[in-house]
């Protein structure tokens, strides 16, 4: 996942951003501190808002038959909730329940959408932003 981020969305793996888990239903990632700070002395909005936006597309790709689907956003809101001075950690999951809903919807309409909220927290384990976003599954081809 991470080899293929770095040809599909190259700026993100400039970052640092790196999957670190990646299961159906729940995916982290990691972004480092280092190299994305501002002129505040602290990690920028928009790399952890990468890094949080990131993760709809690992579940994706965990959750569904990628060989079928692929993951788009349609929408995503970032809450800062905290500075963020150290490396970052981003989770999100999704249940089964929601899992087959967007499969099921998938294979009849050709597209799906998905809501997904994600934790961005520090090295600390203290949390610095949150998201809520809108993605949607759809398949090639269309």
């Amino acid at each position: 996942m991470n080899q293929g981020m770095a040809t599909t969305i190259p700026i993100a793996h400039q970052m640092g951003v790196r999957i670190v888990e990646a299961r159906r239903g729940f995916a982290a990632a990691t972004v480092p501190a280092a190299g994305n700070g501002n002129h505040f002395g602290v990690v920028y909005a928009g790399v952890q808002f990468t890094v949080a936006e990131i993760l709809g597309g690992a579940i994706a790709l965990t959750s569904f038959d990628a060989t079928k689907y692929f993951p788009l956003v349609k929408n995503l809101d970032i809450k800062f909730v905290g500075m963020a001075s150290t490396d970052l950690r981003a989770e999100a999951g999704l249940d089964s329940d929601t899992i087959d809903r967007v499969a099921a919807e998938a294979a009849d309409n050709g597209k799906a959408d998905y809501r997904l909220d994600a934790v961005v927290t520090d090295a600390n384990g203290q949390t610095v932003a949150t998201t809520h976003g809108l993605y949607q599954l759809r398949a090639h081809g269309k």
